[in-house]
């Protein structure tokens, strides 16, 4: 699968969207990827996160969990891990920082894959390993279906994205006058509190 199919897969659910969006991370794009348009469908799913799988085994082998961070990436890991045949876990937000709660475990020495859906900047990546490295796993890469950064992203590991776009995005205070005049939407899940 290629970056023009995994794009394709977004059309075809209506989840390539143009006007004027502010991201998780706080910057502003004339694009936006609404994943959970595309999650909504198991075949569509399963297509992409295979394809992710496979691309994960290529360069780095299985390995024994997947690790997502919560809420957006649940469902890619979940079918990366299945996929994959290894369990698959996720970290959430607990006073503001990635924890390993529920009763999930990362043994010592396990390898891991950390899993996300849509990247812009890499700050999730860069949160989520830090519980996976305090319990004791190695993280062999990270890996998600879109890198939207073009390969500019800082990850701090080897990433592995099944879809490479050069999609700009812009600091709230360098917004060009053509995208300002549009009224923003904030449609990500990042800030949401509860």
């Amino acid at each position: 699968m290629n970056t023009e199919d995994v794009l394709d897969e977004f059309r075809g659910a209506g989840a390539l969207r143009e006007g004027h969006f502010i991201l998780a991370s706080g910057r502003h794009s004339p694009m936006f990827l609404q994943k959970n348009l595309v999650f909504q469908y198991a075949d569509r799913t399963e297509r992409l996160c295979r394809a992710l799988a496979d691309k994960i085994v290529e360069r780095f082998g299985k390995p024994d969990v997947v690790v997502a961070p919560a809420v957006g990436a649940i469902i890619p890991g979940y079918e990366v891990g299945r996929a994959l045949g290894v369990p698959s876990i996720y970290v959430e937000r607990e006073e503001g920082k990635f924890r390993l709660r529920r009763a999930f475990k990362i043994e010592p020495g396990a390898k891991v894959v950390v899993v996300e859906d849509v990247i812009t900047t890499g700050g999730s990546f860069r949160e989520a390993v830090e519980p996976i490295a305090e319990a004791g796993g190695t993280v062999l890469c990270c890996a998600c279906i879109v890198d939207r950064s073009g390969g500019k992203a800082d990850v701090g590991f080897p990433l592995v994205a099944l879809a490479t776009v050069d999609v700009p995005s812009y600091a709230p205070d360098e917004i060009p006058p053509e995208l300002a005049a549009i009224p923003a939407e904030e449609p990500g899940s990042k800030r949401l509190r509860g």
